[in-house]
């Protein structure tokens, strides 16, 4: 090694020295012309030397992966950062129409509800995209994907398959009838690009745990893990310190499964992306009974939302789980988006699933 070090130093003194040398003659009425031209060798020089010398490629390596980390972390953090565009439909024939052919039609109906991303530097940096039929499919090509949790995870669970099926498919109209199935599970295989989808009813925190602890037991993981809890706890225990200690044994479990970054870099355990549903916003004057008034209050709803952050189960708290920052999607998106107060037009969970297949393509390393 030494020896290779001791030729690679004499073989650069000779590249370097005599075209310098050479140019000093012939260009010495030509002084910018030399002085370039011996910056170039020079820097040529170095490059060749680098091989030479372990620890100044170590550098430039560790450097690059600090740079390179740093920007997947700071994507991950900006991912949410969406605005939203909500305003009256120009045309009432059109929004009439909708009604019509609506089995669903509402005051919903009425609204244009566009969102995007923020064009702050940050993140056009990151080249968030609305990914499309063929991009997602792509993406989770032969993908086990699972979604647990109450009315709002189905909602994201049917925007998912809206994207993968094509929301106008006929196979999207047998998927809602089952999908909507009152508090049920469903799967559904999509066989053209070998993609599972399990929808898990687990209204409660216990209840994701349990799922999270029957993957161990059985050793078989999904590739993609959906999940969020909070509103039926909310309503039927009212208790945000109750939830707070649920959440801690959630993500301690969770915690066993999702991979670790060890301090060199490397990733060990299995490759799960885990992602967690935020609450919506509650509007206490919308809701639908006079008991979710009462148990759902302002007060209660903040007092779970602070029990989560204690939890430490999201990654910007030091957890496991991505956020899914509906609580944002569905205050920008406003009193406009929703009829009952709990549940929210389909374009907030569209924005959700695709910050969730965003934040997929950065942790897993891919591009589209």
């Amino acid at each position: 090694m030494l020896g290779a070090i001791h030729f690679g130093v004499l073989a650069a003194c000779f590249v370097l020295f005599v075209p310098m040398a050479m140019a000093g003659w012939h260009l010495s009425r030509h002084k910018m012309l030399f002085f370039s031209g011996a910056l170039f060798i020079s820097l040529a020089v170095c490059v060749h030397l680098t091989p030479y010398f372990p620890s100044v490629s170590d550098i430039v390596a560790s450097v690059s992966s600090v740079v390179v980390y740093d920007h997947r972390v700071s994507c991950i953090n900006e991912v949410n950062q969406i605005v939203w565009d909500v305003k009256p439909r120009q045309n009432t024939e059109a929004a009439a129409v909708l009604r019509r052919n609506s089995n669903n039609g509402s005051k919903l109906d009425y609204f244009d509800k566009n969102w995007d991303w923020v064009k702050s530097r940050k993140v056009l940096s990151c080249e968030f995209q609305k990914l499309d039929k063929f991009d997602v499919s792509e993406l989770l090509n032969g993908s086990w994907v699972v979604v647990a949790g109450d009315s709002q995870a189905r909602f994201v669970a049917l925007s998912l398959l809206n994207l993968v099926l094509g929301s106008g498919s006929e196979a999207m109209g047998s998927v809602k009838d089952e999908l909507f199935k009152r508090h049920s599970d469903y799967s559904v295989v999509v066989k053209e690009i070998g993609m599972k989808l399990d929808f898990v009813w687990a209204p409660y925190e216990k209840d994701l745990d349990d799922l999270v602890v029957s993957y161990k037991k059985s050793n078989k993981f999904p590739d993609v893990v959906i999940m969020g809890s909070g509103l039926w706890h909310m309503l039927h225990v009212n208790n945000a310190s109750d939830f707070g200690f649920q959440l801690k044994e959630l993500r301690s479990h969770v915690e066993s499964l999702v991979p670790v970054t060890t301090k060199g870099g490397s990733v060990s355990g299995r490759s799960m992306h885990m992602f967690w549903i935020g609450m919506p916003v509650l509007i206490n004057g919308m809701l639908n009974t006079d008991e979710k008034k009462e148990k759902m209050s302002d007060t209660v709803w903040h007092e779970y939302d602070r029990s989560l952050g204690e939890s430490k189960i999201l990654r910007q708290m030091g957890g496991p789980l991505i956020l899914l920052d509906v609580q944002s999607f569905t205050w920008n998106c406003g009193p406009q988006c929703t009829l009952d107060g709990m549940h929210y037009d389909s374009a907030v969970y569209d924005a959700a699933v695709h910050v969730m297949l965003n934040a997929l393509l950065i942790e897993s390393h891919q591009t589209l």
